[in-house]
């Protein structure tokens, strides 16, 4: 069985009762009366009702470049209020290391009602916003104001549901989007998530609306591209750093480093993913 059918046959929904207040785009996404209620999944995902593991506290709580690193191949779930659930296979993050960092919002260790969450215990989100309009979504992990960046994910169920979220977040009219298009940025899951400011500050071992399991066989050392991150600007130094961790091969991730990529593969690095 090919290794991406094995992983998406393994995973299996984790049930909640827990409401949260709905955003209006989220009352929007209904079951149309008559049609099937099952949300779309990617053609490889296969449900098994089975419980499947939730995350725990000692996951989180390790460096954040650890951390980072760890969280791919992870499996991000969203349970809506309607009780669907939309699942993201983790394909790529960012590490901002707290106060020595001069990308980072808590550089210098300065703390604000802002990035409060970046000095909570690790697993805890951490979400603000962009430009006004879009939002970015972290973990926090161990260190003094450090935090993760979850920059893209590869959608493995709920795509009609994600399609709907995005659509209602974009004021024109739009293309159907493609399964690639539907998580590849930190913002752009965000919108498909229907993650907004209300889940800043949230715990993702204890929240009903979101959490993470583990995915399927971990990827190995040759499997991730370790290169520097996006959109950081003038900030030096830490603007080359590598600080930004994707999986090779993986279409749905927002930026390839295709100069890095070559030479992986000329010393005979084969992705898995």
């Amino acid at each position: 069985m090919p290794r991406k059918r094995k992983l998406l046959a393994q995973l299996s929904a984790v049930q909640s009762n827990t409401s949260f207040p709905q955003m209006d785009a989220l009352e929007k996404l209904s079951t149309t009366p008559g049609a099937d209620p099952s949300p779309k999944s990617s053609k490889y995902f296969v449900i098994e009702k089975k419980n499947s593991p939730q995350l725990q506290a000692d996951f989180f709580d390790q460096p954040c470049v650890s951390l980072a690193k760890s969280f791919l191949g992870q499996i991000l779930v969203r349970k809506l209020p309607d009780g669907r659930e939309l699942w993201g296979r983790i394909v790529e993050t960012e590490a901002y290391l707290g106060g020595e960092d001069e990308a980072s919002h808590s550089k210098g260790g300065k703390q604000t009602q802002r990035n409060a969450a970046m000095f909570m215990k690790p697993g805890t989100l951490y979400v603000y916003q962009i430009y006004g309009i879009y939002y970015c979504m972290n973990v926090s992990s161990q260190g003094e104001g450090a935090a993760v960046l979850l920059r893209s994910l590869e959608p493995l169920q709920g795509l009609d549901a994600m399609r709907e979220l995005r659509r209602a977040s974009r004021k024109a009219p739009t293309k159907l989007l493609k399964d690639w298009q539907l998580c590849n940025g930190p913002s752009k899951l965000c919108q498909a998530f229907g993650i907004d400011k209300a889940f800043d500050q949230r715990d993702l071992t204890q929240d009903a609306a979101i959490w993470m399991v583990p995915g399927q066989d971990p990827p190995g050392e040759q499997d991730v591209v370790t290169t520097t991150r996006i959109g950081i600007g003038d900030r030096g130094e830490w603007a080359q750093k590598p600080l930004r961790f994707y999986l090779r091969g993986n279409k749905f991730v927002s930026v390839l480093d295709k100069k890095l990529e070559r030479e992986m593969a000329a010393r005979g690095h084969s992705p898995c993913s």
